[in-house]
């Protein structure tokens, strides 16, 4: 099935920030934020772990499908492969990336390694909190990050369909915080 790009609230708001704007999605698997950042006129790299070559195969062929230009690109969270150091995104999506929090510390050192490679990008993601634990604040810290928006995902969501899911989701803008450690 082809992407059809929306025309809801959502997708007009971002638009502009979209436009011409270089993005990298992290950890892409089915690209679908990529492919809708792509078809709003971003440049985009898609990635995934390198060793999944399957999954690359896939990513190119939704491109394909949709008549996307995106790059694919093999990138394993903190490794330092050659073609990491070519990304100067402006952008960098990762949804759904924050499940398994034995891979959450190689995960911050790639975003912020990509932050740092562009001054002024963002790192917008997801967080879906299950435990109640808050391993990601503690990450933030660790690699001189700061959380500039959170957005409560369930809000988003009719009443009915929020109250039967459990823990909470946020939608989190993440960049370099460059405030001196107190």
């Amino acid at each position: 099935m082809a992407l059809q790009c929306c025309s809801g609230r959502v997708c007009l708001a971002t638009e502009i920030a979209l436009l011409g704007a270089s993005v990298v999605e992290l950890g892409a698997g089915t690209s679908l934020p990529g492919l809708v950042a792509a078809k709003l006129g971003s440049d985009v790299t898609l990635t995934d772990n390198a060793v999944r070559l399957e999954v690359l195969d896939n990513m190119r062929r939704v491109c394909d499908l949709n008549e996307l230009k995106c790059e694919v690109l093999g990138l394993t969270w903190g490794m330092w492969d050659a073609a990491v150091f070519n990304l100067k995104p402006k952008i960098i999506l990762g949804a759904d990336v924050l499940y398994d929090t034995n891979a959450f510390d190689d995960l911050f050192a790639t975003v912020t390694f990509l932050l740092q490679n562009t001054l002024g990008s963002v790192f917008i993601t997801t967080y879906h909190n299950r435990s109640g634990h808050h391993l990601i604040e503690f990450l933030m810290v660790k690699w001189g990050l700061k959380c500039v928006k959170l957005l409560d995902g369930f809000s988003f969501m009719p009443s009915d369909k929020a109250s039967g899911l459990s823990g909470s989701i946020q939608l989190a803008e993440i960049v370099l915080n460059c405030e001196p450690v107190k």
